[in-house]
């Protein structure tokens, strides 16, 4: 704990918050993709939601990161290029890569539930790298932490957005709907693009060394492991001839 209060309590928060959207999610579908439904209340444009939605980790990472003592060491700057690729693209890029259909859109209370969660991990892992991070030094660019940290960052990243990629390929030009998946991390499971996510942020953590770190490990699973068996159920149901010895989101696991 840094002896902020604020960050300390917003950190704990967001342990408490992983308990409870796992459990959350035990029961009920989050209401975006292929499990859209109605009575969340108003929505907004599909693409403008995900900015909305996704843009404060990226923004409020950057602000904590440039306002903190700790920005100008070799590791602090790598971190903090680890964490915009991610976010600048998922914030600004992604948007306008997906398929939306004519009158797609997304409920306002899911934009700001998962903005709300972006502004706060911004501001844990920003301000952490910047302020409270004493060992960030040059030094440990050649710690096996880091070192171990920034390949598998570098692999979930790959694997997320390869996976990404077959799935937009697969709707390109298509009026047929969903289809199954082939190919790299789908040979195993059934939802690589979540897998890769998961080792992505587990890399930024090892490689930062932090709680704040961890916890955004924690809660990254606690959504997607639920989301993932949900939608390995949901090829299951409606592909006849969908693999059957793929798993949800661990190769030989779940």
């Amino acid at each position: 704990m840094t002896g902020n209060t604020v960050f300390d309590y917003l950190l704990i928060g967001v342990f408490v918050a992983a308990v409870v959207s796992a459990l959350s999610l035990l029961f009920i579908d989050a209401p975006y993709g292929r499990h859209k439904k109605g009575g969340w209340g108003p929505s907004i444009n599909t693409r403008l939601g995900w900015i909305l939605m996704e843009s404060p980790a990226s923004l409020v990472f950057l602000y904590f990161f440039v306002v903190g003592d700790n920005n100008t060491s070799i590791v602090s700057l790598i971190l903090l290029v680890m964490w915009q690729s991610h976010y600048f693209h998922r914030s600004f890029i992604y948007p306008f890569q997906i398929k939306v259909k004519p009158g797609d859109k997304v409920p306002v209370m899911v934009i700001f539930m998962g903005g709300t969660y972006c502004a706060i991990n911004g501001y844990l892992n920003g301000s952490y790298i910047s302020t409270y991070a004493e060992h960030l030094d040059n030094e440990w660019l050649t710690d096996p932490r880091f070192i171990l940290g920034v390949a598998l960052f570098c692999f979930g990243y790959y694997l997320n957005k390869k996976s990404d990629q077959i799935l937009r390929d697969l709707r390109k030009d298509s009026t047929e709907g969903y289809k199954i998946p082939y190919g790299l991390g789908y040979k195993y499971v059934s939802m690589p693009n979540y897998l890769g996510e998961i080792l992505t942020w587990t890399g930024f953590a090892l490689a930062a060394w932090s709680l704040a770190g961890v916890s955004f490990v924690i809660f990254t699973m606690a959504n997607l492991v639920p989301r993932a068996v949900t939608n390995h159920k949901w090829y299951l149901e409606t592909f006849a001839d969908y693999p059957k010895d793929r798993k949800a989101i661990f190769p030989k696991i779940l």
